[in-house]
């Protein structure tokens, strides 16, 4: 543990960095290859939609002796459509047919009890009209609307338009990788589930919030420097909350992992199981754009802006300027040993200043600039001091 906080406070002074906003080509070709399997198991598998969405009649039959083939066998009988069958790990036995009126309702109970050896009157039934179905779809969808809206504004105000948009494209990327997983994995959607996956996206915009304010810290006043170009500030606010974004993850996911086992997997508690598995994916996912979709897409909106590219040439231009002074005191050094020791020992000092030269054009934000940076976004300016007079007696 001790090492691993050592790390975070290492990635927070700068002192090691990963480049997690240069590196952005490799990330959206991941998101890619996850969003096409997720938008190909919605297209081909579709969702399965639990009966408070499609409508229908759900029998729930305690401690069932029949099996799975011979309920649904009855079940498709009486009703005449198709049926679903699933057993909980508490040995209830659901079954799902088409809606029913009240009259078939109780029919199906009765030649449900006397194949699965269960009273009628112990089987609960739950029967959902489907334009009660199509009017929750709707103000689902609703809700959802209306939440991405608001964060638009909320962030334009707070931020600025082009961080909201970076947040509404990792907004919308977790979306779409929780909803594909649901559809790959063939998990039934519930309200439950709608209600984890507007959950799920709070917390991804909590995570991308963070590190939208890192970003915003660092790159005060940027414009007026040339020690960083705005890539690279936004880099150092990422390796700032990188280990503070895992940690919040990891101690989120393991209560959640607790209901998926204990509530769902012992219990045999199906909302439960809804709401968690969505939960699950969507914080995993949300970890993962706010640090590797939310701040690269902001930095490409950002270079953009003409003050940006005049920022990074100036800073380009200025490094050029100190690994050219590097190299010229590195060749002075290599002279005047190779006139004491011999020429081999000059080419070994001249190498050696050659090193030095390009390990500093590889590290453009040293602690020294880093602070200098600082500096000018607190405003400060180096100031000779002024002496004070002392008054004659």
């Amino acid at each position: 543990m001790s090492s691993i906080a050592n790390i975070g406070q290492r990635l927070y002074r700068g002192e090691v960095s990963y480049d997690f906003v240069g590196r952005w080509k490799r990330w959206y070709v991941l998101s890619a290859i996850i969003l096409l399997v997720a938008v190909a198991s919605l297209a081909f598998r579709g969702l399965n939609l639990g009966i408070e969405f499609r409508g229908g009649a759900d029998f729930a039959i305690p401690n069932a002796t029949c099996s799975v083939t011979e309920a649904r066998e009855v079940a498709e009988a009486e009703s005449g459509g198709q049926t679903i069958v699933t057993v909980a790990s508490s040995g209830t036995m659901r079954v799902q047919t088409i809606p029913l009126t009240s009259a078939e309702s109780i029919e199906l109970s009765e030649s449900l009890g006397d194949v699965c050896g269960v009273a009628a009157s112990e089987i609960t039934v739950q029967v959902v009209g489907p334009t009660w179905g199509a009017e929750i779809s709707s103000k689902a969808l609703q809700g959802l609307v209306i939440f991405l809206v608001l964060v638009t504004i909320f962030l334009s105000i707070y931020f600025e338009w082009r961080m909201a948009i970076g947040a509404l494209v990792a907004l919308v990327h977790d979306l779409v990788i929780t909803v594909g997983i649901y559809a790959l994995l063939g998990l039934e959607v519930t309200p439950a589930t709608a209600i984890g996956v507007l959950t799920i996206l709070a917390y991804s915009l909590y995570d991308t919030v963070v590190v939208y304010d890192k970003v915003k810290e660092n790159t005060r006043g940027i414009a007026g420097q040339s020690v960083m170009t705005y890539d690279e500030a936004a880099n150092l606010a990422v390796n700032q909350t990188v280990v503070r974004s895992i940690n919040t993850s990891l101690t989120s996911l393991l209560p959640v992992l607790a209901i998926i086992i204990v509530g769902a997997g012992l219990l045999g508690a199906g909302t439960l199981l809804d709401l968690a598995v969505a939960l699950a994916v969507g914080m995993a996912a949300g970890t993962y754009s706010s640090i590797f979709i939310a701040t690269p897409v902001l930095a490409q909106l950002k270079r953009q802006q003409p003050e940006m590219k005049a920022l990074a040439a100036r800073v380009q231009a200025r490094r050029k300027q100190a690994a050219k002074a590097t190299a010229k005191s590195g060749d002075s050094a290599g002279d005047s040993a190779g006139d004491s020791a011999g020429n081999g020992a000059g080419a070994a000092a001249g190498a050696a200043s050659e090193k030095a030269g390009s390990a500093t054009t590889a590290s453009p934000a040293s602690p020294e600039e880093l602070r200098e940076l600082a500096r000018v976004q607190s405003g400060e300016r180096h100031q000779p001091k002024r002496k004070s007079r002392r008054k004659r007696r």
